[in-house]
């Protein structure tokens, strides 16, 4: 990761835009970034690690603090953009966070959401990528491989926290070696085995309570037999390995005792079942017996009631004789009834119609009334056609009100289309001026779209033209630095190949064999072979500097062959472009389409115009026509109107006529209607009334007839006989039942057996049923005492297959158990096969820290001229400390080794700058090789010697062997005379300010 530009504006202390170019800075190796306190040099930092996560780092991340400057202008946004490459892509990040800022209308603030943007340079320029912050967040961490904290500790190396880690315990050590490596899921595995552990010893609980309950269950379906008090049940221990034993063995005897139960129950039922047969037959004999001798009591007491019957019985039969007799006259009376009604219905009628007729025809006969009815609808008649002229005078009233109505509306639509008329040149005019104007916007339209099209193609040569400088302009700078590279990797082999030229004889020597000849004397004997010097270089070392060089070759030619390619396309583009810049390509494109787009939208309403055009002059010829037409229509009406009065004058001299002195002929229609109804309704009364009465004659002399065939003497009497039909079918229903009544005791007299039964002595039911239902009891009794020793024996065999199932289910949960359990203890440090009581996660974080003592040990013997080395120590902590998490400090000039709490400042200083050195090597090479070109040192420095300083800036400057480079973060002076590369942040009263010097020279 390269950092090559960072801008920052109201950030922090600095509140109008400051741009630190990190190229610039780089170019020395090590560059001093320094200022007065509080100046913002922290805040440089702050502002690399906001861009990059969203947030600064934790220890300045308080609550309540905000990001924005004090000093920045209230309509001046927040605002950080980054540019850098990391995993060989260039790109650029800008980030706002969210910031209160004025509003646009009215007083008072209003809140901006935060905002992120990434973007990638590619050959074409920058291309947008994101703009989400989960997305970008998670592209960065995933192109650098560290997380925030581990960034903040790898690139910024905080000195101050490395100088507390040599010092700290054990515990704090491990707290930032895992944010730094992230050893969360060794944590997770010890958490998860713990929890394993757990839910193993729950379902061996749970399948020791699923035994027990079980055995329990079993115990109720025993019940309380007296042979298995000597049994108790196994106490409630899980775990115990005798308890499948004991359970089986309660098991086996509970089933015994239930069977011989169930042998004992079974002979006392078969006894029960013979003494309940013998009682109920007995009492099956005595209920028979007791039916026979009521039956016979009931016989005797029914033909008593039906011998008294006697009498009544001679009553009814003669009523029914005089029933039937009746019955047959009982139609005519029917039908005398019903002509007595009808004749009295209509006298009544004829009675109310003579009422309404006028008093010369009151007396009148049907002959009389006939004659009327017929002259009065002759006078209907001759109304009917005055009816009709009546109703002609009306339709020619409403023709004439619409000949009116149709005038008036004529005369308006004539004097509207006059004024059109009058209106049509200007109108043709102003139609003819829009025709000609859209006619001219399309001539402009096909003119300019003629020249559009070239200059887009100019503009579309011009940015390729563009992109392509840039894009030679940066292979250019990437082939001199392959070229550098290339032929410092030539140098480096030729060197290694001298150097094993140098060492040849040793390498000759090693192929030496007892007895065989050299191959370079020729002797047999080899008395003193030579020996590989320090620093030996052998063939694969060789070979592999051999190799280096070719492909770092092989780059350059691929380089320089991708550069005379981008070279000819860019002349290709250029000779396309022309001599006109971009920019001026850009602005008459833009200008040709502003008129293009004006011509067209202009010309697009030609077809419009010309549509209005000729729709009008349709118009005029139209309105030009109905002008004539409106004044023949209004000749034609005048002419209609003088007729209608004419034939109007002479239906009303008709109408007076007939009329009368009605209203209306509608008015004389309908009183000839009512004098028309009343009569006839006269006539038809006059008419039925003599039907009816000569009907009734008729009905009384059948009712006669019929009386004296059916035996009556008078009328009357036959009426008198005839019974309603309700009361003839009861009188008949109780003869009837007399009659089954004496048949039915003939059959019970012809019994011999219930003759039999009541010379006996009188039965006892209820007794022979009380001993049956003591039998049945018993039976009862002895029924259930078998079933219940069945369903006991039935449920103890299978509650014993239930809980050997239990038994055998709870083996393989007892071996998981132990062996989760075993794990469990050896992770988590309570083992006792863990010798050194470390947890496992302690254990990665040991070997960690091994890591980052030898890398560290590397650069501290350089800064400490060889006297100091760290050493990882995994001995046993006491109490309940953390053990394998030891550091201490081995000095060579005591050959002592003491805890580094003992070091002095300067001592401190570089010894925790080693380490950070080395923590930033091992998290890199964890976080996948990562190559970290850009590390910042905060702060430390003055503590150090003039000899120390030297020792250590040397360190740092050896860095750069990496091509990285270093900024350090510093007060002190003398830094300023040894470090030519220089970032000052100048502190003002408006807000600070940054400043780059590079030897000598400042900006």
């Amino acid at each position: 990761m390269r950092l090559h530009r960072l801008e920052v504006t109201a950030f922090g202390p600095f509140a109008e835009p400051q741009r630190i170019d990190f190229d610039v800075l780089s170019g020395a190796g090590i560059f001093l970034l320094h200022g007065p306190t509080g100046a913002g040099k922290t805040s440089v930092l702050d502002a690399v690690c906001y861009a990059l996560y969203g947030s600064v780092p934790g220890s300045r991340q308080a609550p309540g603090t905000t990001l924005r400057s004090d000093h920045a202008a209230p309509g001046t946004p927040t605002e950080v953009t980054l540019e850098l490459t990391a995993g060989g892509r260039r790109l650029e990040i800008t980030r706002r966070p969210e910031q209160d800022r004025p509003k646009k209308r009215g007083a008072g603030t209003t809140k901006d959401k935060a905002q992120s943007r990434l973007r990638e340079h590619t050959g074409a320029g920058w291309n947008s990528l994101s703009r989400s912050h989960q997305e970008i967040g998670e592209e960065i961490e995933q192109l650098l491989g560290m997380s925030r904290e581990q960034f903040c500790q790898v690139v910024l190396l905080p000195q101050g926290e490395f100088a507390q880690f040599l010092r700290a315990g054990a515990e704090a050590r491990g707290r930032l070696l895992g944010r730094l490596f992230d050893t969360r899921r060794f944590a997770a595995v010890e958490t998860l085995l713990a929890e394993r552990r757990r839910a193993a010893e729950a379902k061996v609980r749970t399948g020791d309570e699923k035994v027990l309950a079980a055995a329990q269950r079993l115990a109720q379906a025993a019940g309380d037999s007296a042979d298995l008090r000597a049994w108790p049940l196994p106490a409630h221990q899980p775990g115990d390995p005798g308890l499948a034993e004991a359970v089986r063995a309660w098991a086996a005897v509970a089933r015994c005792s239930a069977r011989e139960r169930l042998t004992v129950a079974e002979y006392a039922l078969a006894a029960a079942e013979g003494h309940h047969h013998a009682a109920r037959r007995a009492a099956e004999d005595a209920r028979e017996l007791d039916r026979l001798q009521r039956r016979h009591a009931e016989t005797a007491r029914r033909a008593a009631l039906l011998e008294a019957a006697a009498p009544e019985r001679e009553r009814v039969r003669g009523l029914l004789d005089r029933a039937r007799r009746g019955a047959l006259v009982a139609p005519a009376l029917e039908l005398r009834g019903a002509a007595a009604a009808a004749h009295l219905t209509a006298a009544h009628a004829e009675t109310l119609a003579r009422a309404e007729l006028p008093p010369p025809l009151a007396g009148a006969g049907t002959d009389q009334l006939a004659a009327v009815e017929q002259r009065l609808r002759e006078d209907l008649g001759a109304v009917g056609a005055a009816q009709r002229a009546e109703q002609r005078s009306a339709e020619i009233g409403r023709e004439r009100a619409t000949l009116e109505r149709e005038s008036r509306d004529a005369e308006e639509q004539h004097q509207e289309s006059a004024e059109w008329l009058a209106r049509w040149d200007a109108t043709r005019a102003a139609l003819q001026d829009r025709v000609d104007a859209a006619q001219q916007a399309a001539t402009l339209a096909e003119q300019l779209a003629g020249r559009l099209e070239p200059a887009r193609m100019q503009l579309t040569a011009a940015r390729r033209r563009d992109g392509l400088a840039a894009d030679a302009e940066g292979a250019r700078a990437e082939l001199a630095g392959l070229r550098e590279e290339s032929y410092a990797a030539r140098e480096r082999w030729l060197e290694l190949k001298e150097a094993r030229l140098r060492g040849i004889a040793a390498e000759l020597a090693a192929a030496l064999t007892a007895g065989q000849p050299c191959a370079v004397c020729g002797s047999a004997e080899h008395p003193e072979p030579a020996r590989p010097a320090a620093g030996h270089v052998d063939r694969a070392a060789e070979d592999a500097a051999h190799a280096r060089s070719e492909e770092a070759e092989e780059r350059r030619a691929a380089v320089e062959r991708r550069l005379a390619a981008l070279g000819e396309a860019e002349a290709e583009a250029a000779s396309a472009a022309g001599e006109a810049t971009t920019a001026a390509l850009l602005d008459l494109t833009a200008d040709l389409s502003a008129r293009h787009a004006a011509a067209h939208a202009d010309a697009a309403a030609l077809h419009t115009a010309r549509e209005r055009l000729a729709r009008a002059g349709r118009e005029h010829d139209a309105r030009s026509s109905d002008r004539l037409d409106s004044e023949r229509r209004a000749a034609a009406r005048a002419s209609r109107r003088e007729a209608l009065d004419r034939e109007q004058a002479s239906l009303e001299a008709e109408l007076v006529l007939v009329r009368g002195d009605s209203p209306s002929v509608a008015a004389r229609a309908r009183t000839l209607e009512d004098r028309i109804r009343m009569v006839t309704g006269a006539a038809n009364a006059l008419r039925r009334a003599e039907v009816t009465a000569a009907r009734l004659k008729e009905a009384d002399d059948q009712l006669a007839d019929a009386a004296f065939k059916a035996g009556f003497e008078t009328v009357e009497a036959a009426a008198d006989a005839v019974l309603p039909e309700y009361e003839r079918t009861a009188l008949q229903h109780r003869g009837d039942a007399w009659q089954a009544e004496e048949a039915m005791l003939a059959d019970r007299r012809a019994e011999r057996d219930t003759a039999a039964a009541a010379a006996l002595p009188p039965a006892d039911p209820d007794g022979a049923g009380a001993a049956e239902e003591r039998t049945a009891t018993r039976l009862r009794s002895a029924g259930s005492a078998v079933d219940a020793a069945r369903v006991r024996c039935a449920e103890l065999d299978r509650l014993s297959r239930l809980a050997g199932q239990e038994l055998r289910a709870l083996g393989p949960l007892r071996e998981a158990y132990e062996r989760v359990a075993r794990l469990a203890g050896l992770t988590a440090g309570t083992s006792a096969d863990n010798e050194r009581k470390m947890r496992l996660e302690a254990y990665v974080l040991a070997a960690r820290l091994e890591q980052v003592a030898a890398a560290a040990t590397v650069r501290l013997l350089r800064m400490s001229g060889g006297r100091y080395t760290l050493v990882h120590s995994d001995a046993r902590a006491s109490g309940r400390g953390r053990s394998g998490l030891g550091l201490h400090v081995l000095d060579a000039w005591t050959g002592s080794e003491r805890d580094t709490a003992t070091l002095s400042g300067g001592e401190t200083f570089f010894a925790s700058l080693a380490l950070a050195l080395g923590l930033a090597d091992v998290v890199t090479d964890e976080a996948g090789g990562m190559r970290l070109d850009t590390l910042f040192i905060d702060e430390g420095f003055g503590s150090l010697d003039d000899q120390a300083l030297d020792e250590v800036l040397d360190v740092l400057d050896s860095l750069r062997e990496r091509d990285r480079s270093v900024g350090i973060v510093s007060h002190v002076g003398d830094l300023r005379t040894r470090v030519q590369a220089q970032l000052e942040i100048v502190k003002q009263r408006g807000g600070s300010v940054v400043r780059h010097r590079t030897a000598g020279v400042t900006d």
